[in-house]
């Protein structure tokens, strides 16, 4: 007998949600085959395109915490609402930009829009569903992340077949006024119900503490990671993030309670976070130097033949396959990380074992075996950590799975190309300068006709070692990550302050779902 105590809009509210998250995601990878345009167009050099693109992350990955913690504070609808608006103004903005640095600011708003939405989307469905739903509504949210993140080299190569650059910044227009419409009239507001102080010492630290660090690995690869800027960046942020948490451990208030790490749920479902985002990131941006360089696809060829993986995703989480198939097999979160992650793994060994040979067929397996893994794991560590926090605080929750999400990529493209970079120079004839370790194309120009075939082996070799390394990275993250959730068992999450009357439905799912 169906339930009536359930909103009766509540899927039609995730498709909404869904729908704005779209386009943010969408925007991380829309940019990459549009940069020979703007290259050419405006006049942009190299350090402003790669800024055109990282402007949009440090932005968005600096502010989720501060940003989860506004929603939690002064409502997760109005919050939503503000990104909305913030998002479309950038977008217009980027579109209608006329100059590189115009370009580069646009984004940077977009990335704040964009901060705003990640750090209340979650937040907001774990408020509309209840403990018996949620693990669905949360596959379904994962997976249109993963569509929004397949779609985007299609989707900009599209519209620049027909249009000019700016067509991709005004794609978003459209979506983000019916967001507006949408969440403004279905949309239930919910808030932290105690109204704390807002903590803005704690919000200015976090946010740059942050940009700093993700500036530093950003800048890493490029610049060095012993150069002065990268070293100042990281060091600051550093230095930031540890008055952050010494601020907060001072306050009644804080924006991020450090209580919860204490959570043996919490902390697994985080590490859990990170190494899905470091696999997927790190990974990606191997398998784009594989299929361009080695099987020698152009660039939306390449983009196009990683979207496997993503449609995955998509094809198990949006239909519940997903979940069906964790609870057939009796995989509760931990078990379900642990595997999701351990297939995860297996897949960039396929990938570095099967696909290394001019081999599109192994590369495949590979991405559908990742796919896999990430639509095990995803959802569930979402669950673990909604869980494992009080209701009140789920935009800040929300949140810090954005931060880690952005970080984790990040980390893993860095890590990752810097095991690459000194592979390959290690493997390369001795007489050739150092220089020449950057690229594959810098290092064949360098060698010259003759040493062609052994530079290629060189680097093929690397890469295949770096994808193996963070294959052992993210098996052993993920049964650590599993080992940290088993140790929970069925802990209660902290208790919860009792919800105020419009946030009773969720409070309730939340609570429940946490036990």
């Amino acid at each position: 007998m169906p339930r009536t105590d359930r909103r009766p809009d509540r899927w039609v509210i995730l498709t909404v949600i869904c729908l704005a998250q779209l386009v943010v995601v969408l925007d991380n990878t829309i940019l990459n085959v549009a940069v020979p345009s703007l290259t050419k167009e405006l006049g942009a050099t190299t350090a402003q395109t790669q800024w055109v693109v990282g402007a949009y992350s440090l932005a968005q990955a600096g502010l989720l915490i501060a940003a989860g913690g506004l929603a939690d504070r002064y409502g997760r609808k109005r919050v939503q609402l503000l990104g909305l608006a913030v998002f479309g103004v950038g977008s217009l903005g980027a579109a209608l930009a006329g100059t590189p640095g115009q370009l580069i600011a646009a984004r940077a708003g977009m990335g704040v829009g964009g901060s705003l939405l990640l750090a209340t989307s979650l937040a907001i469905v774990v408020r509309v569903f209840d403990a018996e739903e949620q693990p669905r509504a949360i596959a379904v949210w994962s997976a249109i992340a993963s569509l929004g993140f397949a779609l985007g080299p299609v989707t900009g190569g599209a519209l620049l077949a027909q249009f000019w650059w700016g067509s991709v910044f005004l794609v978003n227009l459209p979506v983000a006024a019916l967001g507006l419409l949408a969440v403004a009239r279905l949309v239930p507001e919910s808030k932290d119900p105690r109204g704390a102080r807002p903590d803005l010492l704690g919000a200015a630290l976090s946010t740059a503490g942050l940009v700093g660090v993700v500036y530093a690995v950003i800048q890493g690869p490029g610049s060095g990671w012993t150069a002065p800027g990268t070293l100042l960046a990281g060091g600051l942020g550093l230095l930031m993030l540890l008055l952050f948490l010494l601020w907060e451990r001072r306050i009644e208030h804080p924006l991020l309670d450090l209580a919860f790490f204490r959570d043996p749920r919490f902390r697994g479902a985080v590490s859990g976070g990170v190494l899905v985002s470091f696999g997927m990131g790190g990974s990606l941006f191997l398998l784009t130097e594989h299929l361009q360089f080695v099987l020698g696809y152009d660039p939306l060829s390449a983009g196009l033949r990683t979207a496997p993986m993503a449609l995955t995703i998509v094809a198990l989480n949006l239909t519940g396959t997903g979940v069906r198939l964790t609870t057939r097999l009796g995989l509760r979160p931990p078990a379900a990380i642990a595997a999701g992650l351990a297939l995860l793994a297996a897949g960039l060994a396929a990938i570095a074992l099967f696909g290394r040979h001019d081999s599109y067929p192994g590369v495949l397996l590979g991405l559908v075996l990742m796919g896999i893994g990430v639509a095990f794991a995803q959802p569930a560590m979402a669950v673990s950590v909604m869980g494992s926090i009080p209701p009140e605080k789920a935009g800040v929750g929300s949140g810090l799975m954005g931060t880690l999400s952005e970080l984790g990529n990040s980390l893993g493209v860095a890590v990752l190309g810097a095991v690459l970079t000194a592979g390959f120079a290690g493997r390369l004839p001795a007489r050739l300068p150092p220089a020449a370790a950057r690229s594959l194309p810098a290092a064949l120009d360098a060698a010259g006709p003759g040493a062609a075939e052994r530079v290629r082996a060189a680097f093929t070799d690397s890469l295949t070692s770096s994808q193996l390394i963070g294959a052992v990275a993210v098996l052993l993250g993920g049964l650590l990550a599993g080992w940290l959730l088993s140790r929970a068992g069925g802990r209660p999450a902290a208790p919860a302050i009792p919800a105020q009357p419009a946030d009773a439905a969720g409070a309730a799912g939340a609570a429940a779902q946490a036990g």
